[in-house]
């Protein structure tokens, strides 16, 4: 895939996002999951030294300060304890790792054939529901945990989660994602094609498909890899003349919601089609549109449960940063320079 990226502007950009994130006063649960497994990506990347340092900092005075209970959405912040672990190999972040796994694997709450309820608490929040957003915060989790330490089990129970979510939440017919289902009354609530639920999905099936050696080995593979194909299908059809992607896909007055084209771009790189060249193009220049000059990545909506009806996403704020646009947007650029430097070498 060929794009049109400076890679000096594009780190540029990726600092100014970084160093705006750094300074945003998140806390251990999933805005700050996000937030720095972008910067983690962007670390990865770039290899700039300051992003790791700054993040071991932030764990360790943290972990000083004293650790919330664990829920799907809390164990997003495993992905930058994986990051830590893998380049400093200090024990303390492999025991938060082992001790988010053993807290999906043995207590999170599961309905159905041992699928993931979505929780933000420790109460039962949303019973037997399943999100999309779980396939960031616990399955890609689960799933890169068990490769970096071998843990068969994982890798299993996390393609485990990516099949039953593709089946309860995608549309077989049109390729889109349902933000959530309700295993209980057996219907997809409001039934909206939310496209930050889009992203989620789209962006870590992705990755699945990428990160995972001899993933042609996992029967779920080959779920995972027709999802997304069908999915990405339908979404870039969907994209307005600025890049963005409506906060409601397929609702053509929906406003144009940035942390979503960040996702759903940066799926659409690492899956690596040549003809999601142009989509990737627009949406690349509609998120660059779209960050202050101090680095805030702006027109991301707010935090959004599983609403009511489509007026209920219409009406989520989109004024403030949130942790889940810079992460996504960091996300983005990454994949993009990570394909640049490839396509240099090619």
């Amino acid at each position: 895939m060929k794009v049109n990226a400076e890679a000096i502007q594009l780190k540029l950009a990726v600092g100014r996002v970084a160093e705006y994130t750094f300074d945003m006063d998140l806390t251990w649960d999933w805005p700050g999951g996000v937030a720095y497994y972008g910067v983690s990506r962007a670390f990865e990347v770039t290899g700039e030294q300051a992003y790791l340092d700054r993040m071991i900092a932030w764990v360790d005075e943290y972990v000083e300060a004293g650790l919330p209970g664990w829920t799907v959405n809390t164990c997003a912040m495993g992905h930058m304890l994986l990051t830590l672990y893998e380049h400093t190999k200090h024990e303390k972040y492999a025991e938060l790792i082992f001790s988010k796994t053993d807290y999906l694997e043995n207590k999170a709450l599961r309905f159905g054939d041992r699928v993931l309820q979505h929780t933000v608490s420790a109460g039962n929040d949303f019973p037997e529901q399943a999100w999309a957003d779980t396939l960031f915060m616990a399955a890609y989790f689960m799933l890169r945990a068990g490769i970096m330490f071998d843990k068969k089990h994982l890798i299993d129970d996390a393609l485990h989660q990516f099949f039953w979510h593709i089946n309860y939440l995608q549309d077989e017919n049109d390729g889109l994602w349902y933000h959530g289902y309700n295993h209980i009354k057996k219907d997809h609530m409001s039934g909206i094609y939310w496209a930050r639920a889009n992203a989620w999905a789209a962006y870590t099936m992705s990755r699945a498909a990428k990160i995972l050696p001899e993933g042609y080995l996992y029967p779920p593979m080959m779920h995972i890899w027709s999802s997304l194909r069908d999915q990405l299908a339908a979404i870039k059809k969907l994209q307005k003349e600025d890049g963005l992607w409506g906060t409601v896909l397929n609702y053509s007055d929906a406003y144009g919601e940035v942390s979503a084209t960040a996702g759903i771009g940066a799926a659409m790189v690492t899956q690596n089609n040549p003809l999601h060249a142009k989509h990737v193009q627009k949406a690349l220049e509609g998120l660059l549109e779209n960050i202050a000059d101090n680095g805030r990545v702006m027109n991301v909506s707010g935090g959004t449960a599983v609403m009511k009806d489509m007026a209920g996403y219409l009406g989520i704020d989109r004024k403030w940063a949130q942790g889940w646009g810079q992460g996504l947007a960091l996300a983005f650029l990454a994949a993009v320079l990570e394909m640049e430097e490839s396509n240099a070498k090619d």
